[in-house]
């Protein structure tokens, strides 16, 4: 933090001779902050950066609090980490990328969405349903991507500071620098801590974790518009601290010495990305990519007397030529990607060490008539040290069967090798006894998942009394032929891994109904209902902690510019959870959790185009989860359970920050 202010301070020092020349602009804009788009073939819905500034956004696990087509849960209720899900499914089931580079996998599943700070964002892609197969094989209920901010179209400097009575404090400096009309450079520093400490339910641990995160970018653009290239590479440096636990819990001193439990989370990240692209001066719709991506994650942890360390070093290449049949009418892209995992996993004092490694080839073909009809058909092969050689096929179709409406289909098929502790840290903050099978080869003895994903949408945009409005559904099946769950049923003192012996399937609904009754009022709602089903060991049941049904409502009003560029805008959110099924445990709990709603709203006043404040609260009903810590009496005793979290652990949460640009 230090460091980032330092260099924050001689920044704007160098600037003061600048600030008599800047003038203010004011821009008339009423575009939405959320797009769904009547002639993209595949079902998927942009988020602006206009949409992260409706809440406190602060990372990537914070930006979707407005958005009806994901959900986020928190995983535990000691690490605060945030578990997104879509259709019914968990993050690891979801694609999730940076510039459609992957990005949060392997090792960085349970934490990887808190270390890509929000106001780094330009635009997320949200695609339901298979991806396309350019990007992989792993995706099985959709992907999440993320745009950055571009050096060639940033302003020179942004300041954003940000402060919640949770005692976290956050503050983000972007410095971009247009070396010539070919060469841009942009600087992105970001830290947060907290280090004040909350027990709001009175249970002896803390709420949230006391921490600090330094996160630095440096992310170089080159464009060369008349011979047709551009490339970027983005060099970046993470550093990720937590420690949770009882409250007079002192690392130095009570660190595995069995009085007071506690625990540390601590993670280095390094990352090297480079893409280059080159279009055909003369065939403006052939192109060539190559992207790489080099990565080193190592996290080293401990959970009272539970140690998991994992380190994973990966490399991602991947090939892309793009280029028409006949007409552009007839697309294709085409080729060749590689990937690479090392993973140093220790798990309880057991060596999980191993070597991942892919090469596959792909082929997708796009048939658009620009009218009514698209389609977008791919395969790919890839042959896997542990998953073997293997085929992936998905479609995509798209029909508009009148004006303003638009039906899509799709279907495909997934594949991916789980890394169960990973993914499920939350079972560390628990006394469970943790089993795991070992009847097939490999680090854990398990199948790879694969699943089918099918998908049916509709959207119709109308009028009501003259102002925009629309309407739509989605309905989503994935079926698993191979699936490795975990089971939280079978004994309330213990868990296990197992391979899937049976069925296991998600049905997801959503029905959304968007209006703007007045000019710059937006009323944007959601009902969904997941039926989820698995045939565990012992019973066949619902998934743990996933409720059948869900309502949304958003309503965003914004009043008119001035031309001085003032402005007020409000937001409010309204999330309704439904009951969800409780996981057994060693503390005899209801079968089904009860049902509870969450209300968020801000408040943003702009001065200028330069400057504007902005003040909010999260939980305004102040609804907290009864006793989240089964057992925190005694930590180390059997009925110790942390991981059961079906709704908030912290009350009422207020913010307040301001944001400041140099354009």
């Amino acid at each position: 933090m230090r460091l980032l202010l330092t260099a924050l301070l001689l920044f704007v020092a160098l600037f003061t001779s600048a600030q008599d020349t800047l003038q203010t602009i004011s821009v008339q804009s009423n575009s939405r902050s959320l797009k769904k788009s009547l002639s993209v073939t595949a079902n998927t819905t942009v988020m602006t950066s206009k949409e992260l500034l409706k809440a406190a956004c602060c990372n990537l696990a914070e930006s979707f609090e407005t958005n009806p087509s994901i959900d986020v849960n928190f995983s535990d209720a000691l690490t605060g980490a945030r578990q997104v899900r879509m259709l019914g499914l968990t993050s690891p089931y979801l694609m999730i990328t940076e510039e459609n580079i992957p990005s949060v996998r392997g090792a960085s599943q349970a934490y990887g969405l808190t270390f890509t700070p929000g106001t780094w964002i330009e635009s997320i892609q949200i695609t339901k349903g298979a991806g396309s197969v350019v990007n992989g094989y792993e995706s099985i209920s959709g992907q999440i991507n993320t745009e950055l901010l571009k050096p060639a179209n940033d302003i020179p400097f942004f300041l954003n500071v940000y402060g919640s009575t949770d005692a976290r404090f956050e503050i983000n400096t972007h410095l971009n620098h247009k070396l010539s009309d070919k060469w841009a450079s942009s600087l992105f520093l970001h830290g947060n801590s907290r280090l004040t400490k909350n027990d709001m339910n009175n249970d002896g641990f803390l709420d949230n974790p006391l921490g600090n995160q330094v996160n630095v970018m440096n992310r170089w653009q080159y464009t060369n518009a008349e011979k047709g290239w551009v490339g970027f590479v983005n060099l970046r440096f993470m550093n990720d601290e937590k420690q949770t636990g009882q409250l007079d819990y002192v690392p130095s001193r009570d660190k595995f010495g069995g009085q007071l439990w506690g625990s540390e989370i601590n993670t280095k990240r390094y990352d090297l990305a480079t893409k280059i692209g080159y279009v055909f001066p003369d065939m403006p719709f052939q192109s060539i990519g190559f992207q790489n991506a080099l990565t080193y994650h190592d996290q080293d942890s401990y959970f009272g007397f539970r140690r998991y360390d994992i380190a994973q070093t990966s490399y991602y290449s991947n090939l892309i030529f793009n280029s028409i049949i006949s007409n552009t009418m007839h697309k294709f892209a085409t080729g060749l990607n590689f990937a690479y995992d090392k993973y140093d996993e220790n798990v309880l004092g057991s060596d999980l060490g191993r070597v991942d490694n892919s090469i596959g080839g792909f082929f997708e073909y796009t048939y658009d008539n620009t009218d009514n009809f698209s389609l977008v058909a791919g395969i790919r092969a890839d042959n896997h040290n542990r998953l073997g050689a293997f085929f992936t096929p998905r479609l995509h179709l798209r029909y508009n069967p009148w004006k303003d409406a638009v039906v899509r289909i799709s279907g495909g098929r997934g594949k991916r090798a789980a890394n169960i502790f990973a993914e499920n840290q939350q079972i560390f903050a628990t006394n469970r006894a943790i089993a795991w099978g070992s009847e097939f080869k490999g680090p854990y003895g398990m199948k790879p998942e694969i699943a089918w994903n099918y998908g049916l949408s509709f959207n119709q945009k109308f009028f009501i009394f003259g102002q925009p409005a629309d309407a739509g559904f989605d309905l989503y099946r994935t079926d698993f032929q191979n699936q490795v769950y975990v089971d939280w049923y079978a004994s309330g003192n213990a868990v296990g891994f197992y391979n899937l012996e049976g069925k296991s399937y998600v049905n997801s609904v959503q029905v959304d109904f968007n209006y703007e009754p007045v000019k710059h009022l937006n009323i944007r709602s959601a009902y969904k209902y997941y039926d989820t089903f698995t045939d565990y060991r012992q019973i066949s049941a619902e998934r743990p902690l996933t409720p059948r049904h869900r309502f949304f409502t958003n309503v965003e009003y914004a009043t008119h510019i001035k031309e001085n560029g003032q402005r007020w805008k409000f937001d409010a959110t309204w999330n309704w959870t439904g009951t969800q099924r409780l996981p057994v445990t060693a503390v005899v709990l209801p079968q089904r959790s009860p049902a509870f709603s969450v209300v968020n709203a801000q408040v943003t006043r702009t001065f200028s185009s330069v400057f504007e404040v902005y003040a909010g609260a999260e939980n305004l009903t102040n609804y907290k989860q009864k006793n989240p810590i089964l057992g925190a009496d005694d930590p180390f005793g059997q009925n110790f359970d942390a991981s059961v979290v079906y709704a908030p652990v912290f009350g009422q949460m207020f913010y307040a920050g301001f944001r400041f640009k140099i354009k």
